[in-house]
């Protein structure tokens, strides 16, 4: 058995402040249970992008990284290769150390898809997703999959996204299934939410925050005032989770 101070197998988290991370206890716990001693899980967090070929010199023990906000998007031009999924999406949250170099998959797409599915009914067939970054990407993926159409709100909006300007009581009450892929809510700055006019919302609606800590955001919180179904994003990063591992022991 290997010794306990070995660390041979090495995986990690790339992102920007991320102290508060899921990955590392979740990855670190799963390492515990399974009793492989020589594995560890350890936060990256970069500056900027830029850092990350000096943290694979770093890190020649690297087999395997997550990504997540803001690189999703800015990743893509270091790896070598993408899987189908995550070339189709544009954004890469996992990447595996393969023979023929950095591979980049999408492992959002199907936690998003696994953990919203049980709380949708026949009446929601149309979405908003509030914020346009690398998340809102896999969200979008989905969604198409799932035959919803959808709006995306962003504070500057290009093309046919609109703004939350835009938002009123007509929009809200025909699109009742409302995603949040913004980092508005997270903890500390809990009280932040997505100005959205939450006074339109019904029981019909679902409200998907992709943050996790808080439990319940002031997004969520105030959707569930107004009666609606409310999901965090708990149970999509476990999901995400285990497909990140299955890709990285296939």
């Amino acid at each position: 058995m290997a010794k306990a101070d070995q660390k041979d197998s090495c995986f990690g988290l790339i992102g920007k402040n991320i102290s508060y991370s899921f990955s590392k206890a979740h990855f670190t716990h799963k390492f515990a249970t399974l009793n492989l001693m020589n594995h560890s899980y350890e936060n990256f967090d970069l500056r900027s992008i830029e850092e990350f070929p000096e943290l694979l010199r770093r890190n020649r023990e690297l087999k395997g990284l997550n990504v997540t906000i803001p690189y999703k998007e800015a990743i893509i031009p270091y790896l070598d290769s993408l899987d189908k999924k995550a070339a189709s999406i544009g954004a890469v949250n996992t990447i595996k150390f393969a023979k023929d170099g950095l591979q980049g998959f999408n492992t959002d797409a199907y936690g998003f898809k696994k953990s919203i599915h049980p709380f949708l009914k026949e009446y929601h067939k149309n979405a908003l997703i509030l914020g346009t970054g690398g998340a809102s990407k896999a969200i979008t993926h989905v969604l198409k999959e799932l035959g919803i159409s959808f709006k995306k709100v962003s504070r500057k909006p290009i093309g046919n996204q609109i703004s939350y300007s835009d938002l009123n009581k007509k929009i809200i009450g025909s699109h009742t299934v409302i995603v949040n892929c913004t980092p508005l809510g997270t903890f500390p700055d809990t009280d932040a939410k997505p100005n959205i006019p939450y006074e339109y919302l019904s029981p019909d609606h679902l409200l998907f925050d992709l943050i996790y800590n808080p439990e319940k955001t002031a997004f969520l919180s105030a959707g569930e005032n107004k009666g609606t179904t409310i999901c965090n994003g708990l149970k999509m990063l476990e999901f995400q989770a285990e497909k990140a591992w299955e890709i990285w022991n296939s």
